[in-house]
Formats: C-alpha cells, structure tokens, sequence
C-alpha cells in the first residue's frame, strides 16, 4: 500500500544545504525501497534571503508550510545577520506559528561513536529529553526601561499557563509509556523525571509539580521522579544510566540537552524534532551552520540525516525509520573514524552514499 506525504524543506545557511542533501538521498533511497510517496517542497529561506531581500519569513511561505505533513529544517544563521533577527524571525516564529510545543531530544550513543565519559558506552547513553517549547523565558515577555542609563531595568518572565503545563505533562507520559526502557525492552520499568529548580523557582513548580503529580496517577506504569536541573547535569556526566525520559521547561531543556548532545558523540550526530502532535512538526540536525565548513564536504551529515528519520517515525513509517537507525550505525561501524568535521574518513556526500546504500538493502 503506497502513502504520500507532503514535506517543506528549509536547507538554510551554512553547511545546512549540505547536509539536508545527504539526509534527503537517504531518505528518498528508503522511501522507493518501502513505496513511500513523498513530495519535497524546497523554501529558500534563512541568512542568504534576508540579506538579498530584507525578508525574513514572508507571511505566504508561513501559509504555504501550514499545508505540508511535516518540515526538515538544516540550520539557520548567517555571520552577517545580526544575532536573534532570523532565529526570532525563522525558527522561534515557525515553532509558536506552528504550536509546536514540544522539543523532542533522543539521545542515544550508537556503537562505534566514541563517548567523553570514561567507562560509559551504547548502554548507559539511552534516553529521552522532552523539552516544553512554547512558553517561558523564549516567549519574550518582558522589556527594557531608560536604556544606557545607570537605571537601566531589563526585565524577561518565565511565564507558563495552565494549559501549557498540563499539554507538554500529558505528551511525557504518553512519550514514556510508549518509548520507555520498558516498553523497548531496555529495562524493568518506565520512567518519567521532571527537571526543575522547585527550591528556588517556587511558585512556577508548584504549578508544574502539582500537574506532574497528578496526571502522573493516569500512569500507573510510569515510574516518577524529579531532579533538580543542576543535579541533573551532574547526573548525565556521572550517572547517565538513571535516566530513561526527561521533562523540563523550555531554557532548562535548551540547556541540558546541548550537554546531553556531547556524551553522544556530539552536535554531528544528535537530531531533535519541534512537535505538534494535532499539526505540523518541524525535524533538524542539532548543529548549527558552521561556516567554516561550508563548501568544504566534510561535514558530518548524520545528525541530519537522523532527523530525518525521526521525521519518518513521526508520520507513522517506523520501518522505514528503522532502516535508516540501521544504515547509520552499520556506516559508523564499518566506515567511519570520527564523528568530528574533517576527520571522518569519509566526505559528507560519501556518508550519505553509504547510509542511504545500507538502509534500503
């Protein structure tokens, strides 16, 4: 039975068109092997566009993406654009336009990719973040009074409804109960552990905690725990076993899983998607542009081409998305040195070739 979907491609800046084009060759590659249909619209969109133009996100594009099933996004920024004009303007706006109030994180170590903690391996680096995306700090409200004056007040709120809470809560648990250690066969049971700072951001997680603890009697089968986000730092370097799926606020998310990034291999391998779960979901390589790589073909393409698969799962083609997991970690096996730019042994278009060769065997 054939499927057809409709997906918005944003390459972006830098080394993002680059690396798009390997996770699109694998991609394709999987899709004729499991006779998925799929329709690629390409936005030329990000630092380039802006500075051509002075567009930054035209209100038709927005209309136009609105259609798609999904978006796989590369990076943006551009060295000569102001800081915060296409990340508020691309990125923040996409998520909010788009609701997608969930930042969702795997970290896995695939065989092969060498771990910065001592004695720590595939078995120990396997769990989830679940980053709350829409709200707090990054919704922007706030503001400055009496600028470059010794009175300056700059002032910006973590503010959270309700609603947001309890809708990025209820998506963990569902998230656990389906994609826990248990239910992978990883494991004895399903965990779900809330990251936060309650001793000294009381009021914001009396609200969290209360709704945590609540929707939390509907899981039964769901394990719960709570850290705090400085000890789970520490954790996720000492102990990273413990974890099996994580939620947190939006700029505790933001920070914790860069940290989780490096233990599996680093920002070359790790992937996230912006999830609405009734809409349109946007998936991207952690990393960023990386100027300095541009043109060069020797950038790791695999977290692209990770997100890529993540974007499959989503729109329900799990065996597809299984072949791509194992076309990326046969290719790390068997080919690749490093998962660092420039010292992979093989070029950026060579990895792609090998990855989109053994997931559509």
């Amino acid at each position: 039975m054939s499927r057809s979907y409709q997906i918005a491609v944003i390459p972006g800046d830098g080394t993002g068109p680059e690396v798009i084009a390997e996770g699109m060759k694998t991609i394709m590659a999987v899709a004729q092997r499991e006779e998925i249909n799929l329709a690629f619209t390409t936005y030329d969109i990000g630092g380039e566009r802006y500075l051509r133009t002075g567009e930054v996100l035209p209100e038709s594009v927005l209309e136009e993406i609105r259609r798609h099933d999904a978006i796989y996004l590369g990076a943006i920024g551009h060295p000569d654009v102001k800081p915060g004009i296409l990340e508020k303007g691309i990125l923040l706006r996409l998520r909010f336009e788009l609701d997608q109030y969930i930042n969702l994180r795997p970290v896995r170590l695939y065989p092969g990719v060498d771990c910065p903690i001592k004695g720590k391996g595939p078995n120990e680096i396997d769990y989830c973040c679940i980053r709350e995306n829409s709200g707090g700090l990054y919704a922007g409200i706030g503001g400055r009074t009496r600028p470059g004056t010794a009175d300056e007040v700059a002032v910006q709120s973590m503010v959270y409804t309700y609603r947001q809470v309890e809708r990025c809560l209820r998506y963990a648990f569902e998230y656990a109960r389906t994609h826990g250690k248990k239910a992978r066969g990883r494991g004895d049971r399903n965990t779900l552990a809330m990251v936060g700072k309650s001793n000294v951001l009381n009021h914001m997680y009396e609200l969290w905690g209360r709704l945590f603890d609540s929707i939390g009697e509907e899981y039964p089968d769901v394990t719960r725990e709570y850290y705090h986000v400085d000890a789970t730092c520490l954790y996720m370097v000492a102990s990273p076993e413990i974890f099996d799926v994580i939620v947190t606020e939006n700029m505790f998310g933001d920070i914790i899983t860069d940290l989780a990034a490096i233990t599996q291999g680093g920002l070359g391998v790790a992937a996230g998607g912006n999830i609405n779960p009734e809409g349109v979901s946007m998936f991207e390589p952690i990393g960023g542009t990386a100027p300095a790589w541009t043109g060069k073909n020797a950038i790791n393409p695999i977290a692209a081409i990770c997100a890529g698969m993540m974007m499959l799962e989503h729109l329900g083609e799990r065996r597809a998305a299984a072949r791509i997991e194992q076309g990326v970690i046969t290719t790390i096996q068997k080919h690749m040195r490093s998962m660092e730019a420039g010292k992979m042994g093989l070029t950026t278009s060579e990895v792609g070739d090998r990855v989109a060769e053994y997931a559509s065997l």
